[in-house]
């Protein structure tokens, strides 16, 4: 592990910012590059000075960005129309498809930003926005949102705790257990919000 780290160290630090852009582009794809193997070494090497903090969670959330499009591209422009023809033969009638996408088109804000901060949502979330030909600007918004957030804390962690692997894996599993509570209660509280205004409405 003392290896992988110091690798990590010196390939971030030799690739510089380009590097944590190209890293988190594939991490925010379907490339697995995990961000926890990316955000802290970039964050220890702005505590030595090496790096700048903001610019390291700037390039690591516009590179999530970017992987996120390369996903939400392929999903729009080959993704639906190959589902609304073929979609019925592997059980997902364009009826089906069409009550997924009406979904996503009411609640994607909300399920774009929780996926970027959850392990494994993240690389997939960016294919249902596609799909549903939710628009760039929302998309882009969240998705910088979403990024934003966890970069800065994995980052974070690196920058507080240092090469220390053991101690960046367990603060990472840590701040993760936080961000699904906060997820949890966030998603609570949209649906508690949206079911009052219908009520309203109605």
């Amino acid at each position: 592990m003392h290896m992988l780290v110091q690798w990590l160290l010196e390939t971030i630090g030799a690739m510089g910012y380009p590097g944590i852009f190209l890293l988190m582009a594939m991490e925010s794809s379907v490339i697995p590059v995990p961000s926890e193997l990316v955000m802290p070494p970039a964050g220890y090497l702005a505590f030595q000075g090496r790096m700048n903090l903001p610019a390291v969670v700037l390039c690591g959330t516009l590179g999530s960005l970017v992987g996120a499009y390369v996903n939400y591209f392929v999903s729009r422009y080959l993704g639906r129309p190959l589902i609304l023809r073929y979609g019925r033969y592997v059980l997902i009638p364009p009826d089906k498809f069409e009550r997924v996408e009406r979904f996503f088109l009411k609640h994607g804000e909300i399920s774009t930003f929780i996926g970027r901060l959850l392990p494994v949502v993240r690389h997939l979330i960016s294919i249902p926005a596609g799909l549903s030909g939710m628009g760039h600007l929302k998309f882009s918004l969240y998705t910088l949102a979403g990024a934003g957030i966890w970069c800065s804390i994995l980052a974070g962690i690196g920058y507080v705790i240092g090469e220390n692997q053991q101690l960046i894996m367990q603060y990472s599993h840590r701040a993760l257990a936080w961000v699904v509570l906060f997820s949890i209660a966030l998603v609570t509280a949209y649906t508690w919000w949206h079911r009052r205004s219908r009520s309203i409405k109605a």
